[in-house]
C-alpha cells in the first residue's frame, strides 16, 4: 500500500511537471514578447558543430600571432 502511494505521487508529479512545462513553453512562444524576441534576435535551434581540427588550427594561429 505504501509503494502504491509513492508510485502514485511520482506519476502525479511527473504529469504535473509535463503540463506546466508545456504550458509555460507554449505561453512564451505565443506571447507578444516572445514574438518580438524572435523577430529581433531570431531563433537559433541548430547547434553549430566545430571539428577538433578547426579548433586546433585556430589555437595554433592564435599562438603564432
Amino acid at each position: 500500500m505504501v509503494w502504491g502511494t509513492i508510485l502514485l505521487w511520482i506519476v502525479g508529479l511527473f504529469v504535473l511537471y509535463v503540463v506546466i512545462f508545456t504550458a509555460v513553453k507554449d505561453g512564451i512562444d505565443r506571447s507578444e514578447i516572445g514574438k518580438l524576441i524572435k523577430m529581433k534576435y531570431g531563433v537559433n535551434d541548430g547547434v553549430i558543430s566545430v571539428s577538433d581540427d578547426e579548433i586546433e588550427k585556430e589555437l595554433e594561429d592564435e599562438f603564432k600571432s
